[in-house]
């Protein structure tokens, strides 16, 4: 089952996002706290989304899907770019990556959005697998650009 997440699976989805670093061996990036999702997902202007999937035998969750709308100047409409995906070791293979994907399209199809992006790292073959079986296909003509920390200070503040 896949439902729209509610402001009492803050906790959850900041357990989920720390599970995800470990996972992709990052755990030192991910800074973001609770109070930091919560403002996102649910202050004054939601920023990002998230739907968390719940395991239908026990009830319990096992993955979610963090997104925010992105924009197609040549398409002229919206687009969906998923942020993190994420399902319980113990979980996969029962179909909770699906689905929860399957919610994505079928919220683009809905809105009339003409994407569904995000990013995988190159050596994640299990997902890179799991993304090619649904025909999804890499943008290997674009390479991602990333300002953060110093840098980002510093070109912000115009030096």
């Amino acid at each position: 089952m896949i439902r729209t997440a509610t402001p009492a699976d803050i906790p959850l989805i900041h357990a989920l996002v720390r599970e995800l670093a470990e996972y992709e061996k990052a755990p030192e990036e991910a800074r973001a706290t609770e109070e930091q999702l919560r403002e996102a997902l649910f202050g004054e202007q939601p920023a990002a989304f998230a739907h968390v999937a719940v395991d239908d035998a026990s009830g319990e969750p096992v993955g979610f899907a963090l997104w925010f709308l992105n924009f197609s100047t040549w398409r002229g409409v919206h687009g969906i770019y998923l942020e993190d995906l994420y399902v319980r070791p113990s979980a996969r293979g029962a179909g909770h990556g699906r689905a929860l994907l399957t919610e994505l399209a079928r919220i683009c199809v809905q809105r009339g959005y003409a994407r569904l992006e995000w990013s995988v790292l190159d050596w994640n073959r299990p997902a890179i697998g799991f993304y090619e079986a649904f025909g999804a296909r890499p943008q290997d003509e674009w390479t991602v650009y990333r300002l953060t920390d110093g840098a980002l200070a510093a070109l912000g503040s115009g030096h």
